[in-house]
This record gives structure tokens, C-alpha cells and sequence, in this order.
């Protein structure tokens, strides 16, 4: 009787032990990665330990989220940072309304239909903002917004920045994540007949979308602690103020910067508080984007 490869035993393949080169290697690798993550985290814990410890006292105050400081003294340590947490909110609100739809649109031709020389054009584009400081884009919209066209300092011009700093972050993100949604989707689509605009909108764009969703939240928690636009292009104000396009408005930032100037022990507590009421803010935000990102994939599969 013949035998056959099947009932001869098939010997396995032989594994030879780990040089002591190699678990050299591997051991300095993971000492070195250790120590680069604990020189990156714990200078980052101090940091939030310093804040929380400084600000706590002025958060947990029960004025501080539902007062202003109309009619405070500086050296007086009462009221609150209500209307500048409505000044960071309305800005960053506005810049998501122009930047968002513009962002995804531009990645959506990017991705989808972006071919020649005008897709190259905005690629170059994208990526030349994305370069701009924020000191640059708030020149550019007061030398534009303002002494050109005459429009007064606002949270209007405010926003109009934050848009250029907001814009080319939306686009990258939405075009990474356009990228990943696989192509045999689209040609499944295409194959039963369907146009291509309307595979993007029921089939592309639903499933990239709690990825875009979480880099329209990152984005957005990106431009609320800018600085530098607030500074130039609107004044700081003491009390709420709900126009938009008119007069002063304070923001978180705008009073962290406002505040520095008051020696008195209120002034220091105002700063302490605000910086540490933006990390809550930007910290909610982030959260809300991990949430989100979660709810809707969890819902796709």
C-alpha cells in the first residue's frame, strides 16, 4: 500500500530562541519609549494639577457661572464668568457655522472629484493655512473686516478668524476620513445603478460620519483658546453683550489676558478660574467627540 504525503507526520517548523542581541534591543526600546511617555505626561499632570489647585476655589464659587462681572471691583472677588463663557461659546459657534459646511464640501471635491490643476490649487491652499498663525489671520481679517471695509470690532470679526484657523483642520480631517471608507462600497453602489451624488450622500458620507463629526468637535475645541484674534478684533466688556456684530465682548481667553493686569488677589483667583473653566470646556468637548464617534459606530454595526 502507497503512502500517501497525508499519513506521513508533518514536522512543524523549528523556532529559535531570541538572540540576546535582540532582547537587548527590545529592552532598550521599551525603556526609551517609557521614559519619552513619562517626560511628555508628567509635566502635562503638573500643569492640570497647578490649574486645578489654583482655580477650584473660584469655580466651585456660586456665582461664578451664572454672574458677570458688571460692577465688580478689581480688588472685589465676587460675580462671575457668565458672560465670558457666552463670548467663547457664540464665537466658536459662528465659526463652526461658516467654516464646517465649507470644510466638508472642500473635502468632499478633494476626495471625490478633486482632479487637475484646481484641485492642486486648493490642496496648496489648504495647506497654506493650515501654516498661518493666529496673530497673522487676525491682522488679515482686521486689515480686511475692519479698516477696509469699515465694519466695527465685533465677535463677528472675532469668528471670521477662527474660520482660517478652523477651516483647514476640517478639511484634513474630512479628507483622511473620506479615505478610509473603502472603495468597494462605492462600486458596489455605482454597479445597482445609483449616480455618484447620491452615493456620496447615502453611502460615503454616513459612513465617514462619526469620524467627521469628532474632527468638527476637535477642530472647534482647537480655536476656543486662541488668544490672539480676541485680542485684536473685539474689546473686552465686563458685562453680557448678545450682539454678535456690535460692540465689546468678553471671552475666556480675553479675560485670562485682561486680568493679568490686576495685582489684587481677585485678579490672580479671575485667571486661575477662567484658564481652568476653558479646560473644562475644551475637555467636554473632546469628550463629547470620544462619545459621539462611539454612539454612531456602535448604532452602524
Amino acid at each position: 500500500m502507497t503512502e500517501t504525503t497525508l499519513d506521513r507526520a508533518v514536522k512543524g517548523p523549528t523556532f529559535h530562541p531570541v538572540s540576546t542581541s535582540r532582547k537587548i534591543k527590545n529592552n532598550a526600546a521599551t525603556v526609551l519609549f517609557t521614559a519619552s511617555f513619562l517626560i511628555a505626561v508628567i509635566p502635562l499632570l503638573w500643569l492640570l494639577w497647578t490649574v486645578l489647585e489654583r482655580g477650584a476655589r473660584a469655580v466651585i464659587s456660586s456665582t461664578w457661572w451664572t454672574n458677570s462681572l458688571a460692577g465688580v471691583l478689581p480688588e472685589e472677588f465676587a460675580g462671575g464668568v457668565y458672560h465670558a463663557i457666552y463670548g467663547t461659546l457664540i464665537q466658536a459657534a459662528i465659526a463652526a457655522v461658516i467654516s464646517v459646511p465649507l470644510g466638508i464640501m472642500a473635502a468632499l471635491y478633494l476626495v471625490e472629484y478633486g482632479r487637475g490643476t484646481f484641485a492642486k490649487v486648493t490642496t496648496f491652499m489648504v495647506d497654506i493655512l493650515a501654516g498661518v498663525p493666529s496673530i497673522v489671520a487676525a491682522l488679515f481679517i482686521f486689515a480686511l473686516w475692519i479698516a477696509t471695509l469699515g465694519f466695527p470690532q465685533s465677535a463677528f470679526a472675532v469668528s471670521l478668524a477662527l474660520v482660517l484657523l478652523m477651516l483647514p483642520v476640517v478639511v484634513r480631517n474630512t479628507e483622511e476620513i473620506l479615505k478610509l471608507v473603502p472603495d468597494e462600497l462605492r462600486e458596489a453602489s455605482y454597479a445597482l445603478g445609483v449616480p455618484k451624488w447620491k452615493t456620496i450622500v447615502r453611502i460615503v458620507v454616513p459612513t465617514a460620519l462619526p469620524g467627521m463629526i469628532s474632527g468638527i468637535l476637535l477642530a472647534l475645541a482647537r480655536v476656543m483658546g486662541e488668544t490672539a484674534p480676541v485680542l485684536v478684533l473685539v474689546g473686552y466688556s465686563r458685562s453680557i453683550n448678545f450682539d454678535a456684530f456690535d460692540g465689546n465682548m468678553a471671552s475666556l481667553p480675553l479675560l485670562i489676558y485682561t486680568e493679568l493686569i490686576n495685582p489684587e488677589e481677585a485678579g490672580v483667583l479671575r485667571v486661575w478660574g477662567a484658564a481652568l473653566t476653558l479646560i473644562f470646556i475644551i475637555a467636554a468637548l473632546y469628550l463629547a467627540a470620544a462619545l459621539i464617534n462611539r454612539f454612531l459606530t456602535r448604532n452602524r454595526v
